[in-house]
């Protein structure tokens, strides 16, 4: 029988190490993509509202291609379909990882994004299906206003400088995530007109083979990779589906299980070296082909009196702030849990308006949804509004819980966490938890193994090691003894070997290997 006096479960604590570590490295690569994407949608304004406006158009409507495979297509197309395959392909290999090792991989610390990303697709599309058919116009942008932009809302955060808690962006990243794959799920079954099956089946088949030999076969060599990938894009491309399902299907036929004993998982490696080039170019490229609306008092006045760009405008500023915050909500109280400490529901209210700064997907569904040009003008100055409202009322609120944040982020990077363990020891055998400093004991002459960093029978009394069971066999974990306090769990250690040394005079923690 479970204990009455049982700690409820809390919701946006903070994030143990090897999450962290992983964490902060997509967010360090969003965050400069998203300064950059800021940049290339304030270019693509003024470019498309100055005289050189039909240059732009020019250059936009650009053709080039191979003809005989059906692919002479504009620069604005290529960005939309080719470029956008990208980003969509981090997207999804960023969903493996977080359904295999992230958050995602257990129900209690799902719950929370998934209800909210759910909530957050869901009330913004019900907000314009209700403006827009109580003003009499069309369903046809009701998944417009779905997603969330997780470069262009970190772009924002560096832009006002606030110190938001880590947990609340790893919380703003998986919603991301999830929104990511609602979006592409919702573009290949309902903005998909006409299916060529040979095309299609030729895809499924190009995927098999990705999937055998990267998994199975663990072929290594992007040679091997890039060529196929471009084959699969092709035959989706062809079969009628958006070009872009072909990325996060790849994404997610990743492997995220280890290479070998040390090595990293490939879903990560691989997520690692194409976030900079989703990021920094082809998100940021297709931005400047598609944010080109022109900015007038006319424009203007029809997102706020046509019922279609209205519906997108709401949605996104008032919608997803509902969904997200409910979503939430619900899953505090459902699970009887509570937020981290220091949080309070007025921060969540800031990440739910922040969540509705949706750009390039609600971009790629606005062009999906109007391929006529007036109407997707509208539209696309609609999301640009919608996402400037929510973006402004998110900034005010951060700002004035900044002093807070700072506080929070000033403990997440001292030495200690919420464990007691030390996030960055001090070197020279110090502990800084027992008081005065503590040195390891001088055990006279050294075996030579002790210079190897303490591995081996030779290894100074300092350095202890104890028995553990694994699946291929008994490993040892070597600890300090010097940081008794904190002898870290076989589980945590693994996971933590895969990451940074912090201590160098042992060669990392968890340096697993056999007995010699």
């Amino acid at each position: 029988m479970r204990s009455a006096n049982r700690k409820p479960r809390t919701f946006l604590g903070r994030l143990p190490w090897p999450e962290r570590t992983v964490v902060t490295d997509a967010l360090r690569t969003e965050t400069v993509g998203g300064i950059v994407l800021l940049v290339a949608a304030a270019a693509a304004l003024v470019w498309a509202n100055t005289p050189a406006s039909d240059a732009y158009a020019s250059v936009r409507d650009f053709h080039f291609g191979i003809k005989a495979l059906g692919l002479d297509l504009s620069v604005a197309h290529w960005t939309a379909d080719g470029l956008l395959t990208i980003f969509f392909f981090v997207a999804g290999a960023e969903l493996k990882r977080e359904l295999v090792v992230g958050e995602l991989r257990h129900p209690g610390t799902a719950i929370l994004p998934v209800v909210a990303a759910v909530c957050g697709m869901a009330i913004p599309a019900v907000v314009y299906g209700v403006v827009s058919t109580t003003m009499g116009g069309t369903w046809n942008g009701w998944a417009v206003p779905m997603a969330t932009d997780i470069a262009f809302a970190l772009g924002i955060l560096a832009v006002i400088d606030t110190h938001l808690p880590a947990s609340l962006r790893a919380f703003l990243l998986t919603l991301a995530v999830v929104d990511d794959l609602g979006a592409i799920v919702v573009i290949a079954l309902f903005y998909t007109s006409t299916i060529h099956l040979p095309a299609l089946i030729g895809a499924i088949l190009g995927l098999a083979l990705f999937f055998h030999l990267h998994d199975q076969r663990r072929v290594h060599g992007w040679y091997w990779y890039l060529p196929l990938a471009l084959i699969i894009w092709g035959l989706t491309y062809a079969s009628g589906v958006h070009a872009t399902v072909a990325g996060v299907a790849m994404g997610l036929l990743l492997r995220a299980a280890k290479d070998g004993e040390h090595g990293r998982r490939p879903v990560e490696q691989i997520a690692h070296l194409a976030r900079p080039i989703s990021a920094g170019v082809a998100v940021p490229l297709f931005a400047l082909f598609a944010a080109g609306v022109t900015v007038s008092g006319d424009t203007l006045g029809q997102v706020f009196s046509r019922p279609e760009p209205l519906g997108v405008a709401l949605g996104l500023a008032a919608g997803k702030v509902l969904g997200v915050f409910g979503g939430c909500y619900l899953a505090v109280r459902f699970a009887r849990a509570r937020l981290g400490a220091g949080l309070a529901w007025a921060d969540v209210i800031a990440v739910a308006m922040l969540a509705g700064v949706g750009f390039t997907v609600s971009l790629l569904i606005g062009e999906l949804a109007y391929p006529d040009p007036a109407n997707a003008e509208y539209i696309k100055a609609a999301v640009l509004v919608g996402s400037l409202i929510s973006a402004l009322l998110a900034s005010l609120l951060l700002k004035m819980r900044n002093t807070k944040y700072r506080r929070l982020y000033e403990e997440e990077i001292a030495n200690t966490n919420a464990d007691d363990t030390p996030d960055i020891p001090d070197t020279n055998g110090i502990d800084r938890q027992d008081g005065p400093a503590e040195r390891i004991p001088d055990t006279g002459p050294q075996h030579p193994d002790a210079a190897r960093g303490g591995h081996g029978p030779g290894a100074p009394r300092g350095l202890r090691s104890t028995d553990r069971a694994s699946g291929s066999g008994t490993r040892r974990c070597w600890w300090t003894e010097v940081w008794r306090r904190w002898r870290l769990k076989s589980s945590a250690c693994e996971d933590r070997a895969t990451e940074v040394e912090v201590w160098p005079w042992t060669g990392g923690c968890g340096r697993y290997s056999p007995w010699p």
